[in-house]
């Protein structure tokens, strides 16, 4: 976890011809949601253009409100702005909007049509000036700045727009590009720095919207971009190629799995989108792909299409009244007309009181006679950390049984004798030390059973461990995150027996296992041969796992015995 005294500033910097960034930094986090759990602080990015006219592109939420209009009458007289862009609209940005409009009664609003909707909502009864961006659309601020309005819609933001300036080349993307880590660097240089971030903000925002993700970089691909100014973390210039070609990459990736579950919800006041976010995580993680799909936005024939060509499905609502929206019913029932029985299904939802909608959705799909990848998940107003967890564990939980499934229906022909198997048996008699990986982060706790481990270096000490994506734990494990390797005895069958068990989704891995705190806080399992606490300096993506380096900070020996060693028969499953 990223440790310092810093408070939260503006940090303000000239980056184009009469184009400024004001960069509201934190080095805190600033909610629960999956694509902050690396807590590595943020940066909201917001921009100036002060040509004949006056532009702002996308303040920051309420966390920074004071801090940044402070900032910006600093640099400019808010009577004379003339517009606000917005790339996107929450009811966080709106604290900011509401006071920025008390001092700038005149100011425009351009947004995409969908914002409208919920800024006369957030704003009620006020008067709004709004120019409303249908597809593309220019602003000219004179002095050369004609921008350039794209509409970018997607499942998470159906109101999403990016704006390109032809004079200064920068491209403002809103929620592409970006990545959740605060720093005093404005720009990318020395890129290669952020690629972890980078690829985990993608993960976690973009990967259940490939899509529309690939549709986006074919829109922009037609303009010519010296600077992606995001909405959050480090301006893109120095690996901007690099960077597209992987969103297209890792999007084309997604969009070519073998199995695809469709992920319907609707969020009144964004925690079910939350919680869908965190459940598209788990199943992309464990090599699913997922479409999402707004269905406040979406149409009756896009879900239809999508329900028909899935293998699962999962559906999520807010209870308001009592009730599921009508946009949700409307759903059901086309799932209900749709899906075939075999395919599997899955219900979440959060509420305020009661949370009538998710049991009606349960209610529903088993009595038609769906199964189910995992129990209903109910979540009483905004998810925190464990709850995002256990989400996210749900969703992995759904894919692997959806792969198993799949697998029973189409197995396999018999390679034994060939020249692969012998290969595999040969790879079979690589063997390790037999471990549980233990880790923490703020409030979220795991385990798993390890025994790809081996001793990387002498000087420092370090050892490598191979995750799975698919395991839950394998979100404590990103660069600066900390663990205990709990080294196994050969004579203590029972944590053996313990930790190679499945868990369901947020079950506590120690319930009956004795234990105790490490100096780096994570779990050491007294019963065991060694204990080592270790740092994650370093992550290597390999296949199906992740290789994780780690300094080895303390350790003892705890208990006389054998290290337990794993054989396997073969090299293709543990």
């Amino acid at each position: 976890m990223l440790e310092t005294t810093k408070k939260k500033d503006v940090q303000v910097v000239i980056i184009g011809q009469d184009t400024k960034v004001l960069r509201s930094r934190t080095w805190d986090r600033l909610k629960f949601e999956v694509e902050y759990s690396l807590q590595k602080g943020t940066t909201a990015n917001s921009y100036l253009i002060q040509g004949e006219k006056t532009a702002v592109i996308d303040p920051p939420g309420e966390s920074f409100t004071q801090n940044y209009l402070e900032s910006l009458q600093l640099r400019l007289d808010l009577h004379r702005l003339d517009y606000v862009i917005l790339g996107h609209f929450n009811a966080n940005r709106g604290g900011t909007l509401k006071e920025l409009l008390a001092i700038a009664p005149s100011v425009t609003f351009v947004c995409s049509n969908p914002s409208v909707l919920n800024l006369k909502d957030y704003f009620k009864d006020e008067e709004l000036k709004i120019k409303v961006v249908k597809g593309e659309d220019t602003l000219d601020l004179g002095s050369g700045h004609k921008l350039q309005l794209l509409t970018t819609p997607s499942p998470k933001w159906p109101d999403g727009l990016m704006t390109y300036d032809p004079q200064t080349q920068i491209l403002f993307t809103d929620k592409f590009f970006g990545a959740h880590v605060c720093g005093d660097q404005v720009a990318d240089e020395g890129w290669t720095i952020y690629s972890e971030d980078r690829r985990f903000y993608y993960d976690c925002l973009h990967a259940a919207q490939a899509k529309q993700v690939l549709s986006t970089l074919e829109k922009i691909s037609e303009l010519t971009v010296k600077l992606y100014a995001p909405g959050h973390g480090p301006l893109v210039r120095y690996g901007m190629m690099e960077l597209t070609n992987l969103y297209r990459k890792w999007s084309q990736e997604q969009s070519s799995r073998d199995l695809n579950v469709v992920l319907l919800y609707a969020s009144a006041y964004g925690n079910t989108a939350i919680v869908a976010q965190a459940i598209a995580r788990g199943l992309t993680k464990a090599g699913v792909a997922v479409e999402s799909i707004n269905c406040e936005v979406a149409t009756s024939n896009e879900i239809r299409e999508v329900v028909e060509k899935c293998d699962g499905f999962i559906i999520g609502s807010p209870t308001l009244g009592g009730h599921a929206p009508t946009q949700i019913q409307t759903a059901l029932g086309i799932v209900l007309n749709t899906a075939s029985k075999d395919k599997l299904a899955g219900v979440f939802g959060s509420f305020g009181w009661s949370g009538e909608a998710i049991d009606f959705l349960e209610s529903k799909l088993k009595d038609t006679g769906y199964k189910f990848g995992f129990e209903p998940i109910r979540v009483k107003f905004k998810p925190d950390d464990v709850m995002i967890q256990t989400c996210q564990e749900a969703g992995i939980d759904f894919a692997q049984a959806l792969i198993k499934s799949q697998q029973r229906r189409s197995p396999k022909a018999s390679v034994r004798g060939s020249g692969s198997d012998r290969t595999a048996q040969a790879v079979g008699r690589v063997v390790g030390s037999l471990c549980v990986m233990s880790a923490k982060r703020g409030d979220v706790t795991s385990a798993m059973l390890a025994s790809w481990v081996s001793q990387a270096s002498f000087n420092p000490p370090g050892v490598t461990v191979a995750v799975a994506k698919d395991r839950a734990l394998e979100s404590l494990t990103h660069t600066g995150d900390q663990f205990v390797l709990n080294i196994l005895a050969e004579e203590k069958k029972n944590l053996q027996r313990h930790f190679i068990k499945t868990f369901t989704p947020g079950e506590d891995r120690f319930i009956g296992i004795q234990t105790k705190e490490a100096n780096n806080g994570c779990p050491i399992l007294e019963d065991a041969l060694a204990y080592l606490e270790c740092k994650v300096v370093k992550r290597m993506e390999c296949g199906d796992h992740w290789l994780v380096y780690a300094l080895v900070e303390n350790g003892q020996l705890l208990n006389d015995g054998v290290t337990a060693v794993h054989f396997r028969k073969t090299g293709i499953h543990y």
